[in-house]
């Protein structure tokens, strides 16, 4: 090629890539795409582990302040994670009197993959969906516990086959959500497998692995739930609870976690309290608050994970 004819190439290039600058200046263009989702009310729907208790108890470690009460606000849980990075405050935690209550509180204790349908229809009725809402939702771990007591009076296939229908029904309600215009956060279930309960079952029966069932049954669900919600990204934010216990369980010192397989409550929930630990226990440092649910250790892989989706999916 001449060194005319190659002149004539880069100032036509040069030429076309101011062009295309020109252009996606003019349509709000940057060094961005697009405007970072800032919402107006937040929603959190699921079971107990997205729950706080009207005096501000939580279904893990409840820190207190230095005279004895609940301290709601230290070591939150994820969905005050969420809450916590658009500066809203849950009316059930807000210690510093905060005007901005935009976070709503529709999770319930020992709710079921069913009971989503009933925590959207108690939000429309009461307040409705603002135009720029956030939601998240965390259900279905007690779905698994259910069906795994079935075990083995109903086979493997026979509840694995159940709780996919369940992952199904619960995506169809995620769906319902984006109809209604609201963006999602939805977490899939942990891996009860790893749970102090599973790794209890694997010890009491000698039939098969208990534990490893039972990550086979939260995968049932955790799978249909992937299929079936419309995951492409721009309306729902998908949190791999399921992976982030396991990542947790598999390199714990990397999270700062001494102890992934026992309780550090000594108390059943939501009554431990930081007084009630087991000795040298810190709800920091423990992947698990009872053996089922998780402690701060936990719970904070979860909300930085949901913080992550909310901020860096194209709502």
């Amino acid at each position: 090629m001449t060194s005319g004819r190659r002149s004539a190439r880069i100032t036509r290039f040069g030429l076309t890539a101011v062009f295309a600058a020109t252009l996606l200046a003019a349509c709000g263009g940057g060094t961005t795409q697009y405007e970072a989702f800032i919402p107006d009310q937040y929603v959190a729907f699921g079971d107990e582990s997205s729950v706080i208790l009207a005096d501000g108890r939580r279904y893990t470690v409840n820190p207190l302040t230095t005279d004895g009460a609940i301290d709601c606000a230290t070591e939150p849980i994820w969905t005050q994670a969420v809450a916590n990075h658009y500066g809203f405050a849950f009316q059930e935690c807000n210690p510093n009197n905060s005007s901005a209550t935009k976070a709503e509180m529709r999770a319930v204790a020992g709710a079921r993959a069913d009971d989503l349908k009933t925590q959207i229809d108690s939000q429309i009725a009461r307040a409705g969906f603002a135009p720029l809402s956030l939601v998240t939702i965390l259900v279905g771990a007690n779905d698994v516990l259910d069906l795994y007591a079935a075990y083995p009076q109903q086979t493997e296939e026979q509840l694995t086959a159940e709780l996919a229908d369940r992952g199904a029904r619960l995506g169809a309600q995620v769906n319902r959500l984006v109809d209604l215009g609201a963006r999602v956060i939805v977490a899939t279930v942990p891996d009860m497998g790893l749970s102090p309960y599973a790794l209890a079952e694997k010890a009491k029966f000698s039939d098969i692995d208990r534990s490893a069932l039972l990550t086979r049954l939260t995968a049932a669900f955790n799978s249909k739930l992937r299929t079936t919600i419309l995951n492409d990204g721009r309306y729902i934010g998908l949190v791999l609870g399921d992976e982030a216990v396991q990542s947790v369980a598999k390199y714990a010192s990397s999270y700062g976690v001494t102890d992934a397989t026992t309780a550090v409550c000594t108390v059943a929930l939501p009554n431990c309290t930081t007084q009630t630990l087991v000795a040298s226990g810190t709800s920091a440092t423990w992947l698990w608050a009872d053996d089922r649910h998780l402690a701060y250790g936990g719970q904070t892989r979860l909300g930085t994970l949901a913080v992550a989706r909310a901020t860096g999916n194209p709502f």
